[in-house]
């Protein structure tokens, strides 16, 4: 009589299901699993342990929050199952529900002081809360009821590659492997922290012993690539770009790589054709509207240009490199909209500062864009000289010069030698008519750059101001008395 025929009581039906679940889930097919476990518990509902192996299989798929609801019927039907209790901490955690998570490890503690999984497990909870020394308690808690788990030196490794102690992580992730030669991508970890603290000869062996292991796990080899591109290997980077849009042709990251490659080429057409691509796939992607307005801006297509960088705005970027770019370009598309006004200003007399009067119109969003992007690149990294720099530019533009000699003196003690900061500095104090902060400022920079052409040209500015200063104190001298009649 085949399997399928034979005659099983309700719960023996439920456990066959089961049974045939746990073979699915051995085989990948956790789909099909849970289908299976439906069944059974559909059969049998009170079983705790469908409903938590039921959480298991929703747990490989990610779907925490119903692996939650799963693991907390399987502990109302077993209040005291410490494997429960263990999975349960882990998805709250995984969930972002840190107290939960941590109240339920304590109640694990209280019904089994030994059980060492529940310190183990805790030391993720306490690095996700950013509470360090509490996570380093329990690595030890957990050392002196198990000295050799893997995954203790596992996760005190992860906290401590949080906190930028590489060296340290690496001796920590070392002994996991030591342990445990195949923990889930060990060598990918290790590569990442020897990357970080800068033995990239070591970090390329781990990659390379990760995906020996793993030559399909796209994020490896995705790492891998961005790896190689830093340390100057353009043409193994985009050998691992490719191979990942084999693996997966709808990896837009990828597709921007191999952009920024061409990109960085002079190959501009290529690129944009694979930035565009790259949208196509994923159009919250941040990066390829940048790439794609810089190119706009390159071929005098402002209007293309702005709609670009407006669009990557509101994906809000958090590279204050690229939001300092991003805010010089809305600057160009300014002057290039305004007759080059900005190119000049530092050419601008003392009179020539009239641009309130457009900022006041509404006619200039882009100033307003900039100011936007280069303030957030000021939150993100308060030490960015370029954003202050380009913060007084456009200060300047609109007339808040009081504003805009404050950002200038906050890049300059930053980087106190940059020509183009203290020859514009220099211009600005000319127009508010403070010659003697001007010549201070040209003079350094002349210092530096004595052949610079536009650093004498604000030279001979300073010098006519003076000159008409002396005239003018002259003229009011030498003025006739007004006469007074009766």
């Amino acid at each position: 009589m085949p399997f399928e025929e034979m005659e099983f009581s309700p719960f023996d039906k439920a456990e066959h299901k089961a049974y045939r679940a746990f073979e699915l889930y051995e085989e990948g097919k956790i789909s099909q699993a849970l289908l299976e476990l439906e069944d059974a518990l559909d059969i049998d509902p009170a079983s705790s342990s469908l409903h938590f192996n039921k959480a298991l299989s929703l747990d490989t798929i990610s779907r925490f929050d119903d692996a939650i609801a799963e693991y907390e019927i399987a502990l109302q039907l077993n209040p005291e199952d410490l494997e429960i209790l263990n999975s349960l901490a882990v998805d709250y955690t995984r969930a972002g529900h840190y107290d939960l998570a941590i109240d339920t490890f304590e109640r694990i503690e209280s019904l089994d002081p030994a059980f060492e999984p529940s310190y183990c497990n805790r030391i993720i909870t306490y690095t996700e809360m950013g509470q360090h020394d509490l996570a380093e308690q329990m690595f030890y808690l957990a050392q002196q009821i198990e000295p050799d788990c893997a995954l203790c030196f596992y996760n005190i490794g992860n906290s401590l590659f949080v906190r930028s102690q590489h060296t340290k992580a690496v001796r920590c992730w070392l002994k996991t492997i030591e342990l445990e030669p195949d923990h889930p991508q060990i060598n990918y970890r290790i590569a990442q922290a020897y990357w970080l603290a800068g033995d990239t000869i070591r970090a390329h062996e781990h990659f390379l012993a990760e995906i020996r292991k793993n030559p399909g796990d796209v994020d490896v080899i995705f790492d891998f690539g961005l790896f190689l591109l830093e340390v100057g290997d353009v043409e193994s980077a985009k050998e691992k770009f490719n191979r990942i849009l084999e693996l997966d042709p709808g990896f837009a990251p990828a597709l921007f790589y191999l952009a920024e490659i061409v990109f960085n080429k002079g190959h501009y057409e290529r690129a944009a054709e694979l930035l565009n691509k790259a949208l196509q796939k994923d159009n919250t992607l941040i990066g390829p509207r940048y790439r794609l307005a810089q190119y706009a801006l390159m071929k005098g297509q402002t209007r293309k240009a702005r709609n670009y960088l407006v669009s990557e705005m509101e994906l809000g970027p958090q590279n204050a490199d690229a939001l300092v770019s991003m805010g010089s370009m809305f600057l160009q598309i300014f002057e290039q909209g305004h007759e080059g006004l900005f190119a000049g200003f530092i050419m601008q007399e003392k009179s020539g500062w009239a641009f309130n009067d457009m900022q006041n119109a509404g006619l200039c969003p882009e100033l307003d864009y900039a100011t936007h992007c280069l303030l957030k690149a000021v939150d993100i990294n308060s030490s960015n000289a370029d954003a202050y720099y380009y913060l007084a530019l456009a200060d300047a533009i609109k007339g808040q010069l009081q504003n805009a000699a404050k950002f200038f003196a906050h890049s300059l003690d930053i980087r106190p030698d940059d020509i183009c900061t203290l020859r514009d500095s220099a211009a600005l104090y000319v127009a508010m008519g403070k010659l003697d902060d001007a010549a201070q400022r040209i003079e350094k920079a002349e210092a530096l750059a004595p052949d610079d052409v536009r650093l004498k040209e604000v030279s001979r500015r300073i010098r006519l101001a003076r000159k008409a200063e002396k005239l003018e104190d002259f003229l009011v001298r030498f003025r006739p008395r007004p006469t007074h009649t009766k």
